[in-house]
């Protein structure tokens, strides 16, 4: 099964010692606070893991377990999927990631993203990565921005999962390009 590693971080598959710290990272209001459904149930999150160990299986990347080498604390998640129908336009990759407060504004996502890209690039051949988030969410817009990714023009678009006039619904669109050769 595929593990990535940086300098900091192991990218692993999902396994049943994350379940309850990943648990408790869905159920963190702060957190979840730009996602819809905001808070996760335990057994929610344990769909979403068994889900994420499928993919693996199945495609040969997806959405891993992120673990901190110099204690080994999950930290959170972060990987690559394919779009759901929410998102216009035809996107084979799609970047994600999700932190537990405790390791905002360390450079995480960053690191994590990055390692997904060469990922992307190297392994998958990939042409584009797409990352979307809610309007209002300016610490994932930053993420994505700083990583070099740029905002697709007429790209905005309103998350049908999201009920019609929630806040959340309405959400952006970004995208990087793989370099020339």
């Amino acid at each position: 099964m595929l593990t990535l590693e940086t300098s900091r971080l192991i990218l692993r598959p999902w396994q049943d010692r994350d379940r309850e710290p990943f648990a408790a990272i869905n159920a963190d209001a702060e957190v979840r606070k730009y996602y819809y459904p905001s808070l996760l149930t335990a057994a929610e999150t344990d769909e979403l893991i068994d889900e994420a160990n499928e993919q693996l299986a199945q495609d040969g990347y997806g959405f891993l377990a992120v673990e901190r080498k110099v204690d080994g604390a999950l930290i959170g998640g972060g990987g690559l999927s394919r779009p759901g129908p929410e998102v216009p336009g035809d996107f084979p990759l799609e970047i994600g990631w999700i932190l537990g407060r405790a390791y905002w504004r360390q450079g995480y996502a960053t690191e994590i993203s990055r390692c997904w890209i060469d990922f992307a690039w190297r392994q998958l051949e990939a042409d584009c990565l797409i990352g979307y988030t809610s309007d209002i969410n300016l610490p994932s817009r930053q993420a994505m921005e700083k990583i070099g990714m740029v905002r697709v023009e007429d790209g905005d678009f309103d998350d049908i999962t999201v009920p019609p006039g929630h806040i959340l619904r309405p959400h952006v669109l970004y995208r990087i390009d793989r370099p020339a050769p």
